[in-house]
């Protein structure tokens, strides 16, 4: 029972935690109140015309219809807009989300700083519906909630050195790492693809993905040997190199460096919005102090070693502290001990205990239970999803995994199990007379083809990103694109502002219709010779053209004949 209870803090009491990762926690949770700084920020212009009162689909009209729900709704739907689903409520759970972000980037209260973030990115996750169902939305909300329980308690924490990070904490964000690559991995081979199979996956890859970047127009256009290497090259991360996480310190040291490399690659060459940052900066975690504090420069060596925690230790010379910089003798920093706790001050002798320190050790006991359930349902259900990719027909308890879902917080991840076969871009247009049509220009996604595509992660451009996802399918499965022609039909302004701008300044169109472009890159020849990154074929009507009668009803006057893809 003693060894029981000493195995259960060493994993969830920060008491017994990580000592040689102040450093590395350090730098993840600046890292990650950036990422939270960027979704927030994306955020402010965007909410409003994606599911405000008059957006594309609004929060108002979804919550109400989830009210039959009864008191679960709360449960399903968990949503500070349950108080209010106002425009300027939505406004202002960006703005806390913002404010917070950027109060835990400067290192202040940083546990409640992250929970600020949390409840109010998952707050409008909850209530976006079609423009919240990326995995990238789950993959942060799952770091966001561990990091609950890996920051260090207090108003100024410092490097956090009395409050180092949790074992089970740590490994936790670790695991969901591992999981986004090692899933991802899997289901490109359970989906059967056989671009996969014969390594043909990248040799489109960089033109037809989400958003492109001018970087990944050059790459596309690199030998087939090239792609075919970058495909095998996938496999082998994702499946085999992420394992090193298990071995011991010096091959997790090898696999940061492989997988750092390879995100910066990513990141070059297409705009997963915040995605691949987070994935870099949750790589952060397979370092420790000792090798950090080798890139670190001297001066800031010396304040670090002076207050981070005595157990702090480093591979590199050490640096004389400030004490013992007179004497010019190396510092002697002593080697992590993992059976100690940090120790506690006791009251004076003599002195009578206040109530609170009566309590403390049963509040404490509490508080490590709640931390090991917590973190112990989130571990299962985690460890069940990735299994049932491996088994599939595995009978396991699914009560953890149905009851964690409307948080977010144990995901299943695969990332391009299916390699997209062409680019198609739905372009929305409006005319006066139904003859001459004039186009909504994208702030965004590829529309002119004399334009490069361009860089902007980690912002987050939702309308666009849906409108590719919309482009793969019927405009029956995404209502997005109707609403969006209707909308239009209103001149609302904040839809038009998800746009760069409005053909029809002085008055609204007559009629308003979506249609379907197929994108190619230019080759080389191409490009030298006209300019244009990009060459564009028509492909017809992809939703119903919608018009606006004298009494204010919409109408349909035209629907698609054909499939546009074909």
């Amino acid at each position: 029972m003693a060894n029981a209870e000493r195995f259960f803090r060493y994993l969830f009491d920060s008491a017994y935690g990580r000592f040689n990762h102040l450093i590395a926690r350090w730098l993840f949770l600046r890292a990650l109140g950036l990422i939270y700084l960027s979704a927030f920020f994306a955020l402010l212009f965007q909410v409003r015309g994606l599911i405000g009162s008059r957006g594309i689909l609004p929060a108002v009209d979804y919550l109400r219809f989830a009210s039959s729900l009864g008191a679960m709704r709360f449960w399903y739907i968990p949503s500070l807009l349950w108080l209010n689903s106002s425009d300027r409520m939505l406004m202002t759970i960006c703005w806390l989300g913002l404010f917070a972000s950027l109060i835990l980037v400067i290192n202040i209260w940083p546990r409640a700083m992250l929970l600020f973030c949390f409840v109010c990115f998952l707050s409008f996750v909850s209530a976006a519906q079609d423009f919240s169902g990326y995995q990238s939305d789950g993959m942060l909300l799952e770091a966001g909630f561990l990091s609950l329980f890996l920051a260090p308690s207090g108003l100024f924490p410092g490097w956090g050195a009395k409050h180092p990070p949790a074992r089970a904490a740590v490994f936790l964000l670790l695991w969901e790492w591992f999981r986004i690559y090692f899933e991802s991995g899997m289901v490109k081979i359970a989906s059967g693809e056989p671009q996969w199979r014969n390594m043909t996956a990248m040799d489109e890859y960089y033109q037809n993905g989400p958003l492109p970047t001018w970087i990944g127009w050059y790459v596309q256009h690199l030998p087939h040997w090239f792609h075919a290497s970058t495909a095998y090259a996938t496999l082998a991360l994702e499946l085999g190199l992420v394992w090193m996480l298990f071995l011991p310190r010096r091959w997790r040291i090898v696999c940061f460096f492989i997988a750092t490399a390879w995100q910066i690659g990513i990141i070059l060459t297409a705009n997963y919005t915040f995605l691949n940052y987070l994935v870099l900066a949750l790589g952060f975690l397979l370092l420790d102090d000792r090798l950090i504090l080798c890139f670190v420069p001297q001066r800031w060596k010396r304040f670090i070693q002076d207050h981070a925690d005595s157990r702090l230790k480093t591979d590199c010379p050490p640096v004389p502290s400030t004490i013992e910089k007179d004497k010019m003798e190396p510092a002697s920093l002593p080697s992590e001990n993992l059976s100690q706790p940090v120790t506690q001050p006791k009251a004076p002798h003599g002195r009578h205990e206040t109530w609170h320190e009566l309590l403390r050790p049963q509040l404490t006991a509490l508080r490590l239970s709640l931390t090991g359930l917590i973190l112990g349902l989130v571990f299962y259900a985690t460890a069940v999803e990735l299994l049932w990719i491996v088994f599939p027909t595995l009978k396991l308890p699914t009560t953890p995994i149905e009851a964690l879902e409307p948080f977010r917080i144990a995901n299943r991840y695969g990332l391009f199990a299916v390699m997209t076969r062409g680019r198609y871009e739905i372009e929305f247009q409006g005319s006066q007379d139904g003859q001459n049509w004039q186009a909504y220009p994208f702030r965004y996604k590829p529309q002119d083809p004399s334009q490069p595509p361009g860089i902007y992660a980690p912002y987050q451009p939702r309308f666009d990103w849906n409108l590719w996802f919309a482009s793969l399918g019927s405009w029956r499965e995404y209502p997005i694109v109707i609403n969006t022609e209707a909308r239009l039909l209103s001149t609302d302004p904040d839809v038009l502002a998800l746009f760069a701008g409005s053909p029809f300044r002085q008055e609204p169109p007559h009629q308003v219709r979506a249609v379907l472009w197929q994108y190619w890159f230019t080759t080389a020849t191409e490009k030298s010779k006209t300019g244009l990154w990009w060459r564009r074929e028509f492909r017809g009507l992809y939703a119903p053209t919608l018009t606006r009668d004298p009494d204010g009803r919409i109408r349909a006057v035209e629907f698609p004949t054909v499939a546009p893809r074909q």
